[in-house]
């Protein structure tokens, strides 16, 4: 491997945190050895062309500095390629940096575990979601989840795990359940009345929510959580759960497993890894190893 490795840096993710964290981050890489580079863009889409300038250079390892995004935006420049994509979590989920049991708001600690991690060859193969031509490495949300998405999104403030806790309690002020359509693989569809529907390649999103608390990133597989028709009341009860997993012994959440999924609902948009994807209906599968990543 070459010792000649890119750092892919929003600098505007966490608050700024992003810009903060490249310094430290790049020092602890140079300290072990290796050639630094940095990618930024005047925008996502001219980040992206830089990034996958370095990954058909030959850089050695794609290292996003930022939130998961950032890390999304990385993988469309690294599926289906041979590049390693390295971690340093400084955003406001970080949801895909846990996952990988990588450092978060560490970045010094980061940048030495991706270097270590690079010298021992400790790379390993992941799945990826896949929506026509766009990657995602953590949960497709739709419905209520996304709306939550949208509007934390929006507010600048608090940070971090409360941010989305408010937005959903604001969002619950006009919440009512919609029809959906689902197929997996290629069963029968299921027309279904749902809060939600998340299909998780990780398990969490919105800085620890473990929608998906069953996910595999190796198994080929999606884990799709269905939330019934729950009324507000069960919906406050039953969402706190999120954050230990428990959520889906409750009887108006369903889990299913599957390679494909395909999901349809009116007035209902989609995000993966926290950015949006578009309204539905979407059709996502699971491609097995679809990127390397660089790991503890």
């Amino acid at each position: 491997m070459t010792s000649e490795i890119t750092l892919f840096v929003n600098p505007t993710a966490g608050r700024g945190r992003g810009a903060r964290a490249a310094q430290p981050a790049a020092s602890a890489l140079r300290a072990a050895g290796f050639s630094v580079r940095t990618v930024l863009g005047e925008d996502a889409a001219d980040a992206l062309v830089r990034a996958r300038a370095a990954v058909e250079s030959g850089t050695g390892a794609l290292i996003a500095v930022g939130g998961d995004g950032m890390a999304g935006l990385a993988l469309q420049a690294l599926a289906g390629t041979r590049t390693p994509l390295g971690l340093v979590a400084v955003g406001t989920g970080n949801d895909f940096a846990r996952a990988l049991g990588l450092p978060v708001r560490e970045p010094a600690a980061a940048g030495r575990m991706i270097a270590d991690a690079l010298k021992c060859g400790r790379i390993r193969d992941i799945d990826l979601g896949q929506v026509g031509d766009r990657w995602f490495g953590t949960v497709l949300a739709s419905g209520f989840d996304s709306r939550v998405n949208d509007r934390g999104n929006r507010m600048r403030w608090p940070t971090g795990r409360l941010k989305y806790d408010l937005a959903m309690i604001a969002e619950l002020a006009g919440f009512r359940p919609v029809p959906y359509r689902i197929r997996v693989d290629d069963g029968e569809v299921r027309e279904v009345e749902a809060t939600l529907v998340a299909v998780g390649n990780g398990s969490s999103y919105g800085g620890g929510m473990r929608i998906c608390p069953g996910a595999d990133l190796t198994d080929g597989l999606f884990d799709v959580t269905v939330v019934g028709d729950c009324s507000r009341g069960t919906l406050l009860r039953v969402f706190p759960r999120v954050y230990r997993g428990t959520h889906v012994e409750h009887p108006k959440v369903t889990v299913l497993r599957a390679t494909r999924v395909e999901i349809a609902a009116e007035g209902v948009t989609g995000y993966a890894d926290g950015e949006p994807l578009g309204p539905l209906p979407l059709s996502a599968r699971c491609v097995r190893g679809g990127v390397r990543v660089v790991g503890p």
